[in-house]
């Protein structure tokens, strides 16, 4: 049976690197895998088109496909517009709509790329770990939010708020999530919270535990935020599966990224219940190399093959994507962002070209 995935290239270099994203499933395509795909609008190209960021004609094509692949979203012309309009609320729409409220965020340091990372070789070599976060809850969706006057001891004046919230359900099935991903891997699982401070990652805390009752093969242990992300920087290799809510989520993987060398290298991928994912590098649409040619689309590419692998259920394709994309790294292909000495400079083009050579 023919499966259906939705492409949304987005803005700024989004729309260069999912060009090489298709041109690895037309290669894969003329070999047998049984795919087709459609294109929509999402984020400041939808907002142009259509004055929203998440059109409905593209949550109708959501809705019908078996996965969706999306490149970036965003630019500095959209920052004025009044907020609900902004692309990345197409973002935070999107996944709300889709209910893919398990993030799997890797962070692994290919050996070629040992040297491109800001920490010293012998802290960073070899390592792989995941994050796990929350992706449809916390402060990002809490109710109530919003800039209102209100009367303070400094007289009138505007007030920013919002909410950070949680529910029991909604921490059971992201923990369970969690422990079935460490059960895959190290069988190892660190939740990150905030619990001494903030009751509703106590909360998460107490859920957490009482989940863990059902995974007595997954060694867990807890950290609080704070010391979380100095541990990310000091020894990251103690991890192996982290899980933490969609804040903490946020910024512990966009530090755990850097360990890597370059957030361009890594993708990422939310899963609904059912295993129906949105696949996406965590990169932004980096609007000031757009057109340039310069961007490196390995993380698109990445993220192919974890779309194969989680939501298509096809590993020996997905394992064809990630050993071509270690291949080109190790005859030293190398965009400038990811750039070492020695290495043999290309384009967002070439790079290409090179993954198709390897598959």
């Amino acid at each position: 049976m023919t499966q259906n995935i939705l492409l949304l290239a987005g803005d700024g270099i989004g729309p260069e690197i999912m060009a090489q994203a298709v041109r690895v499933l037309e290669k894969l395509k003329s070999e047998g895998l049984d795919i087709a795909w459609d294109n929509a609008l999402i984020g400041g190209c939808a907002v142009d088109a259509t004055g929203v960021p998440f059109p409905p004609e593209t949550l109708t094509k959501c809705q019908a496909s078996d996965a969706v692949l999306l490149a970036a979203v965003g630019g500095p012309q959209y920052d004025t517009l009044p907020r609900e309009q902004r692309p990345e609320r197409g973002l935070l729409a999107i996944r709300k709509e889709m209910q893919v409220f398990s993030n799997l965020r890797p962070a692994v340091v290919y050996p070629e790329l040992v040297e491109a990372s800001t920490l010293k070789p012998e802290v960073v070599a070899g390592l792989d770990i995941i994050i796990v976060r929350e992706l449809v809850g916390d402060i990002y969706f809490g109710e109530p939010r919003g800039i209102e006057v209100r009367q303070t001891e400094n007289g009138s004046e505007r007030v920013g708020f919002n909410t950070m919230i949680y529910s029991e359900s909604e921490i059971r099935r992201i923990a369970h999530s969690a422990f079935k991903t460490a059960q895959k891997r190290h069988k190892k699982l660190c939740s990150v919270d905030k619990m001494n401070v903030l009751e509703a990652t106590q909360l998460w805390r107490d859920v957490v535990i009482e989940v863990s009752a059902e995974y007595p093969d997954v060694e867990l242990s807890h950290m609080l935020v704070d010391n979380a992300a100095m541990q990310l920087v000091r020894n990251p290799k103690q991890f192996d599966v982290v899980v933490t809510g969609n804040m903490f989520g946020d910024i512990l993987s966009d530090a755990a990224s850097m360990l890597t060398g370059s957030i361009g290298m890594l993708p990422s991928a939310s899963l609904d219940a059912n295993g129906k994912g949105l696949y996406e590098p965590i990169h932004g649409s980096a609007p000031d190399i757009a057109g340039k040619n310069l961007a490196n689309p390995l993380a698109m590419i990445l993220s192919v093959a974890m779309m194969l692998r989680h939501s298509l259920n096809k590993v020996t394709y997905a394992d064809r994507v990630d050993n071509a994309v270690k291949t080109v790294l190790a005859q030293g292909y190398r965009t400038g962002d990811i750039m070492t000495v020695g290495g043999k400079k290309v384009g967002t083009v070439e790079m290409g070209d090179a993954v198709l050579a390897a598959l």
